[in-house]
């Protein structure tokens, strides 16, 4: 990772938690852009949530990438193996139950370990990333608690 010495590890950390950011989303927009598509001649009602969602997803995307690129680091997401085996499983899925509520049950588990990881590293930094970056990580884990309050819906 890029090292500013006149920042100490502070700079590492902002950047390690933007990159963590960033390839979650990256994950999040992905895997809902591929679950939009099985679903898109489907009737679930699930599909205007999951918008909103991708939606969600695509902005923090962009957002932490901008923000990476004004540290100096370029962004680097999921591997194209991780993508491929999301694309895979969540076709696997839908063939198997495409009813709101397991579509909802994989979100919400997808989503609440994504705000684990995101809760870990907020916790562990706490004090030593910039308060505008915390700032960002902290909105993004509530990001992912309205989305799970809006999925726990079709349970």
């Amino acid at each position: 990772m890029y090292r500013d010495n006149r920042k100490g590890d502070k700079m590492d950390e902002n950047l390690e938690i933007l990159t963590h950011i960033y390839k979650s989303a990256q994950m999040g927009h992905s895997s809902s852009e591929n679950l939009l598509k099985e679903l898109r001649e489907k009737d679930n009602k699930i599909k205007v949530v999951l918008e909103e969602i991708n939606k969600e997803y695509e902005k923090y995307e962009k957002e932490s990438s901008k923000l990476l690129k004004k540290n100096g680091q370029k962004p680097q997401g999921s591997s194209m193996m991780a993508e491929f085996m999301s694309k895979f499983g969540i076709r696997k899925e839908v063939m198997n139950d495409n009813s709101d509520s397991s579509i909802a049950s994989t979100l919400i588990e997808g989503i609440m370990m994504g705000n684990l990881e995101i809760d870990k590293k907020i916790n562990s930094y706490d004090g030593r990333i910039d308060k505008k970056i915390e700032s960002f990580a902290k909105k993004y884990k509530k990001f992912g608690e309205v989305s799970i309050e809006k999925l726990n819906f079709f349970l």
